[in-house]
């Protein structure tokens, strides 16, 4: 079948809640979550002045297109209360479709691989712990080497639930 790797982000309300239940959906939509990322707690990229956000990647497995997947994103992403008012604004929950297995995709509402993946450090911290030599489709480059190319110099590091 080969992995898709799902981005998980949130800044509002109980974040680490917000992954696990966007994690709870994912398999409750019969995506299997085959392994996870340590969450990183990274400085809200886009529109910087709101409060940081918690990154995860999911690395899942599934039959279904990714157009389904999709569409399944939407769904919970609706379920959990977000809202989509503004581009880069705070979220309850996002879920991005990173890569799915070494397809390129590229239609007007799904672009697959992410079109910027080699330009968030948020994106790529995960990555490469899951995956350093995952090549990308397009560039053909490793994560790890991405990462080292990264113009994005912004905060992504693991996160220390406080106790």
């Amino acid at each position: 079948m080969g992995d898709i790797y799902l981005l998980l982000g949130t800044n509002l309300g109980d974040r680490e809640n917000n992954l696990q239940i966007a994690k709870e959906q994912l398999t409750a939509h019969q995506l299997t979550i085959k392994k996870e990322s340590s969450i990183y707690e990274t400085a809200a990229w886009g529109i910087e002045d709101q409060p940081s956000f918690l990154n995860q990647v999911v690395i899942v497995d599934s039959d279904k297109n990714p157009e389904r997947i999709l569409i399944i994103i939407n769904i919970i992403e609706g379920l959990m209360g977000r809202v989509r008012n503004e581009k880069w604004a705070q979220r309850l929950i996002d879920i991005d479709i990173l890569y799915y297995r070494d397809m390129v995709v590229d239609k007007p509402r799904l672009k697959i691989p992410h079109p910027e993946i080699q330009n968030r450090r948020f994106t790529l911290a995960p990555l490469v712990e899951l995956a350093p030599n995952f090549k990308h489709p397009i560039s053909g480059k490793t994560q790890l080497e991405m990462l080292k190319d990264c113009p994005d110099n912004l905060r992504a590091e693991v996160f220390q639930a406080e106790v």
